[in-house]
């Protein structure tokens, strides 16, 4: 049976790889993953990893591997279309039987039209008598009427059934209302409306539809914020909250505000480039989507112990996508609305260019914890302000906060530099242990029978990897790729294969995700796709020309690796074939 695609989207959106893999293995996070003991095969030390970032899953154990719909065809022991029966069961679908697509395309712009309708009705109760409470709570937030306007902000009444009332005078069904996510539906089959006594916030995207809301209670009650429901016009995790206005400017760097009213009340001092995301922790896609715009980040999260984490979490996945990091450090008030409510736009601006980097904000939170006039604080303090600076690559950047340690405690630059530098080698030992330790553990060296030419093209297949981890990842680079190499320059047919399947879904406008294979792959090859696409390495376009360059010269190795066997003949052919394909 042909599962539409925008089933399977849908289902991998409700089916959080986290939530289904720990519902059988204890996991345990570690940075950014989780790790816990692999259900395939007999282990005593955890060496099954989970990653939310691409919602998969890998083995580094027994290479098994894949997305959600793989890891439930393993542990079950079903084929594909049972597995993803199986998991629309536990999140409440219907896996359709043919007709998904066509519905799909038609509901969108209903959605839209629905979303249009939604946000003028908000607007309009917060301009007259029955949206007082909204007006107030935006008043005494500091907002000005054109403020107002200019983000279309709204109003949404205690009643249950307000909005769903307007919309069915306009001719909508419920169905439609609830594939908007603008009403929710009863236990009975009622349905009523899904924001309720909030100030709305309309989301807007840069085509200026807008494809959701955001809406924030006026009193202590929970949850705070309220925001639309992915649907399919809407996810949060590919979405930045006034990208609309920011997109445009002169600016060019970005700034990262936590939430809603940050970025308005940012925006209305001046200041444009602001965004925020929506609800949700910074993800790898919006992480891509700001790169797109701007190679400079300014963080303005919060100040508080959630904003640390959120900031640590926002600068990995931003190194990540190629941007540069800056941390905007507050004193005096706990986010950038009350900062200016409190200083005023100027000094805000002063604050935004005295923005600190990534190593000065990490060594300044390590700094915090300890006291430096005691031995054992300076001690400690030194200890782990040395491990981090031994994880930044700048040589440059070492030697000048070594500096700074140094004139923190009295201890010897010279001394500081020789502990980062015993760090460094200590990290690289490791690295390259664990490194060796893979590939001698690894079986796709040895028997690989889902890409059995990589043992003798070893150097070109890590290559073909690399770019392939790096296009899945990145797939706004598509056509810079292809203007330097094409299917016919990889080596393996595994790799080509994958690369053409990379290349057939972007320029189909679909979205890079794993279960986007999981239909035509066998269990063996999603394996080795969730291990290419998962590779701990640095990704950059100085990493990927090297990648190319190995590619590239690929037929010229392979010709003095065989030259001696050649009689003459063939060595001039084969010198002809090689000098055409170079033009």
């Amino acid at each position: 049976m042909a599962i539409p695609k925008s089933f399977i989207e849908t289902l991998r959106l409700s089916s959080d790889v986290e939530a289904i893999v720990s519902s059988y293995v204890k996991l345990k996070r570690q940075g950014r993953n989780l790790v816990g003991l692999c259900p395939f095969h007999s282990e005593k030390t955890p060496s099954m990893v989970v990653y939310p970032d691409t919602q998969s899953f890998f083995c580094f154990g027994c290479g098994a591997g894949g997305d959600v719909i793989s890891f439930i065809m393993r542990i079950e022991n079903l084929d594909y279309v049972e597995a993803v029966r199986f998991l629309a069961q536990r999140a409440g679908l219907t896996v359709p039987e043919g007709q998904a697509e066509d519905r799909l395309s038609q509901i969108k712009p209903v959605i839209l039209e629905i979303n249009r309708l939604a946000a003028h009705f908000y607007h309009h109760i917060l301009r007259s008598a029955d949206g007082n409470a909204g007006l107030q709570y935006f008043t005494e937030r500091g907002l000005t009427p054109q403020t107002m306007v200019k983000y279309g902000l709204g109003y949404a009444p205690p009643g249950w059934n307000t909005l769903r009332d307007y919309l069915r005078a306009k001719g909508f069904s419920f169905e439609q209302m609830y594939d908007a996510g603008v009403v929710n539906r009863g236990r009975e089959g009622s349905y009523y409306d899904s924001f309720r006594n909030r100030v709305i916030f309309p989301i807007v995207d840069l085509r200026k539809n807008v494809i959701g809301f955001g809406g924030r209670v006026l009193d202590d009650s929970k949850p705070k914020y309220l925001n639309t429901n992915d649907t399919p016009v809407f996810k949060k995790s590919r979405n930045l909250f006034s990208l609309n206005f920011a997109k445009n400017h002169a600016e060019k760097r970005l700034i990262l505000a936590e939430g809603y009213m940050d970025v308005i009340a940012v925006n209305q001092a001046g200041f444009e480039n602001v965004v925020a995301t929506l609800g949700t922790a910074l993800t790898p896609e919006q992480a891509r989507l700001i790169s797109s715009y701007t190679k400079e980040v300014v963080i303005a999260y919060d100040s508080d112990g959630a904003g640390r984490k959120a900031t640590d979490r926002a600068v990995g996945l931003l190194e990540e996508a190629g941007i540069t990091a800056k941390i905007l450090t507050m004193r005096g008030a706990k986010d950038p609305d009350e900062f200016i409510k409190k200083f005023g736009a100027q000094r805000f601006r002063m604050l935004l260019e005295d923005a600190g980097s990534v190593t000065a904000y990490q060594l300044g939170v390590i700094r915090e914890k300890y006291n430096l006039d005691t031995p054992e604080g300076k001690s400690t303090f030194l200890t782990e302000a040395v491990r981090y600076l031994a994880t930044v690559h700048s040589a440059m950047e070492r030697e000048v906060y070594a500096g700074e340690l140094s004139a923190q405690t009295g201890v010897l630059r010279e001394t500081v530099l020789s502990n980062i530098e015993l760090e460094r080698k200590k990290n690289f030992r490791r690295d390259k242990k664990k490194e060796w330790a893979g590939i001698a553990s690894s079986q796709d060296l040895y028997r690989d029978r889902v890409n059995p030419q990589k043992a003798t093209n070893l150097r070109e297949a890590k290559a073909e990897e690399g770019i392939l981890a790096f296009l899945f990842k990145n797939p706004d680079h598509l056509t810079g790729i292809l203007s330097r190499i094409t299917e016919s320059d990889f080596v393996t047919d595994f790799n080509r294969m994958l690369f053409f399947g990379m290349i057939r879904r972007i320029q189909g406008g679909e979205e890079l995700t794993l279960s986007g294979f999981a239909e035509e792959l066998s269990p063996e090859q999603m394996s080795r796709l969730a291990e290419i696409v998962n590779r701990d390495l640095p990704m950059s376009e100085e990493i990927l020309s090297d990648y190319i360059h190995i590619l590239k010269d690929a037929p010229l190795r392979n010709l003095s690796r065989h030259v001696a066997e050649m009689s003459g003949d063939e060595l001039l052919d084969a010198v002809e074939r090689l000098r055409q394909k170079k033009k």
